[in-house]
C-alpha cells in the first residue's frame, strides 16, 4: 500500500481547491491533478521496488531457459525461496528465487538457444573478464539449478522466507522454507535459469553475438 505525507498530501489538496474552478477547453485542472497525482507516486514506487528487485518474476517468461554463468561471483548477501515462474502459455516453472545483494562478478555469460527457420540460433551476451568486474544491485536469478565452489559467512537454513533480511526486498510467503547467508562468494557459477533482474547493472566491454548452431556458455 502507497502512504502519503501529510504535509505534501495537505499542500496539493489545497492547490487543488484553488484551481477547482480554472478550467481550459472544458477539462477541469483539478480532476486532471487529482489524477496524475497518485499516478505518478504510483510509478515512483513501481520503480524503487524494481531497483530492489522485489517484482523479479512478475512478468511472463519466455518458454526457453538460459544458461548464465561467472568465473567468480562475490556479494555482501544472498537469500533465497522457492517460486514459481509462469510463461505466456500459463505453464508453471518451479524455481529457486537466488536474491544477491550488491554483486561483484570476474566476468559473466548469458545463452540461450532458440529455434528458428533456419536452424538453432544462440543468443549470447557477454561482459567483464579483460574489459573489468562486472557489477548489479540487488540481482536476482530466477534458478534451476547453481552449481559452483562456495564460501559462505553466517549461514541460516530453513528460516521463515517472510522473515528473510540479508537482500533488501527479497522475501517469500509466510511460512515457506528458506535460507539466506552473508557474505557470499562462489566460483565457477553455472546455472540455468528462467529470469534475472537487476536494479543497476554496469556491464564492461560488453558484447552480444547470434550465431546458428552456436555454443552457450557451459
Amino acid at each position: 500500500m502507497i502512504g502519503y505525507s501529510g504535509s505534501v498530501f495537505d499542500r496539493v489538496t489545497a492547490k487543488l481547491r484553488i484551481d477547482e474552478d480554472a478550467v481550459e477547453g472544458g477539462t477541469s485542472w483539478r480532476r486532471s491533478v487529482a489524477v496524475g497525482v497518485p499516478a505518478i507516486v504510483a510509478i515512483g514506487a513501481m520503480t524503487a521496488a524494481m531497483a530492489q528487485g522485489a517484482l523479479a518474476a512478475s512478468f511472463a517468461v519466455s518458454g526457453t531457459s538460459f544458461q548464465v554463468s561467472s568465473g567468480k561471483l562475490t556479494s555482501d548477501g544472498l537469500a533465497s525461496y522457492v517460486g514459481t515462474d509462469t510463461d505466456i502459455s500459463g505453464t508453471g516453472h518451479p524455481v529457486s528465487l537466488l536474491a544477491i545483494g550488491d554483486a561483484t562478478l570476474s566476468d559473466i555469460c548469458q545463452a540461450a538457444r532458440v529455434k528458428t527457420p533456419l536452424g538453432d540460433v544462440v543468443f549470447k551476451l557477454t561482459a567483464g573478464g579483460q574489459a573489468g568486474e562486472v557489477t548489479a544491485k540487488n540481482l536476482v536469478i530466477d534458478a534451476e539449478d547453481l552449481v559452483g565452489d562456495a564460501e559462505f559467512g553466517v549461514v541460516e537454513i530453513g528460516r521463515d522466507a517472510s522473515t528473510l533480511d540479508k537482500v533488501q526486498g527479497a522475501k517469500g510467503d509466510p511460512g515457506a522454507f528458506g535460507l539466506q547467508a552473508g557474505q557470499v562468494t562462489v566460483s565457477g557459477v553455472q546455472s540455468h535459469a528462467w529470469a534475472a533482474t537487476g536494479g543497476d547493472f554496469k556491464l564492461k566491454g560488453l558484447r552480444v553475438t547470434v550465431t546458428l548452431g552456436g555454443k552457450g556458455c557451459f
